[in-house]
């Protein structure tokens, strides 16, 4: 099979740690462009890895034939380009949160439909060891029905991954859209969904800056969750953890608990009501200073090598965006948002 023809739009950090090297890595793949207004950032990657350097994703779109177009733009960028990309022709991987609306994250979803090609969300936790073992564990009924939970995410704030530090896009609203929310909350709603294969039925949440100075984006949130289930639970995400990042989620279930890396040993770890405990070595959650392959690169080719729809489609990007955004609906009316 000839190999799939790969443009990368956006070279910050994500592309140099994540898209890049994982698609450098995967035998299916040829770069043809890379895309970023700073040219020189496009150029250096092309001179790695081959391919043409563009600062627009419009002219490269017209002047190249590309079957599959990463996106990882500023937030307010994604529906825009994922479109344009869709409408040439191209698969699209996009970085999350999807979009800035729903109403965008469904024209995204329309867009790759009507061009016959298949639209995947970065949503890397589901693909992380311990989070795949947890939720072969959930789907054997040995823990029963989640009762209750709790899911984080904090780490010291973008300024220390993004390659433009303090001076970065995430701290301008205009370009961000959102937050600690949109960079690390959509994560972990993603997460709780895809663990206990289980929608949310209602979000309340207190959402603001809190002590990132000269920003008007969120840098910390705290949510409660309400499943279709009944399951209820709390979402934190943060910017400001300085010291010791938290990437944790705890699910107290009918017959015993699951723990999931709250451990610097053991990733996973099943404590049941019959006293037995269960301790599994599964492999790091990666982290910003600990970068491991998220296998999000793999899915999104594997996908189109197979002709097979990604698990992690447009659809399951929306669904977890929107409790993001209720959240930021709560926040603003003081109200309990049902979805």
């Amino acid at each position: 099979m000839s190999k799939i023809k790969v443009a990368v739009v956006g070279c910050g950090s994500i592309s140099k740690h994540r898209h890049i090297p994982e698609y450098a890595l995967n035998p299916n793949v040829e770069f043809v462009a890379f895309v970023d207004p700073i040219i020189e950032r496009a150029e250096h990657y092309a001179q790695l890895h081959g391919g043409k350097a563009y600062s627009s994703y419009a002219e490269m779109l017209k002047e190249e034939k590309v079957d599959a177009v990463s996106v990882c733009t500023p937030n307010y960028l994604h529906a825009e380009v994922s479109i344009a990309a869709a409408n040439a022709g191209a698969h699209v991987l996009v970085e999350k949160p999807m979009a800035a609306t729903a109403e965008e994250a469904e024209a995204m979803i329309e867009a790759a439909k009507k061009n016959g090609v298949f639209l995947m969300v970065g949503h890397n936790q589901r693909l992380m060891a311990p989070h795949v073992k947890a939720k072969e564990i959930l789907d054997s009924s040995k823990l029963g029905k989640v009762l209750t939970f709790r899911t984080s995410f904090g780490h010291p704030g973008p300024e220390g991954w993004s390659v433009d530090g303090r001076e970065s896009w995430f701290f301008r609203k205009e370009e961000a859209i959102m937050g600690a929310m949109g960079d690390l909350g959509v994560h972990k709603s993603d997460l709780i969904r895809y663990l206990l294969n289980d929608e949310v039925a209602q979000v309340a949440a207190f959402v603001g800056t809190l002590h990132k100075e000269g920003t008007d984006v969120d840098d910390n949130s705290t949510c409660l969750l309400r499943m279709k289930s009944g399951a209820t639970g709390s979402l934190v995400a943060s910017w400001t953890y300085y010291k010791g990042q938290d990437n944790s989620t705890v699910l107290w279930c009918e017959n015993g608990v699951i723990k999931i890396d709250t451990d610097p040993n053991d990733q996973v770890i099943v404590e049941l009501r019959n006293g037995t405990v269960e301790r599994y070595k599964v492999g790091q959650v990666a982290t910003n200073e600990k970068q491991t392959v998220s296998g999000v690169i793999d899915e999104f080719v594997a996908s189109i090598v197979s002709g097979t729809k990604p698990r992690i489609s447009g659809e399951e990007g929306k669904r977890s965006l929107e409790v993001i955004l209720a959240a930021f609906e709560s926040e603003a009316t003081g109200k309990i948002i049902t979805l």
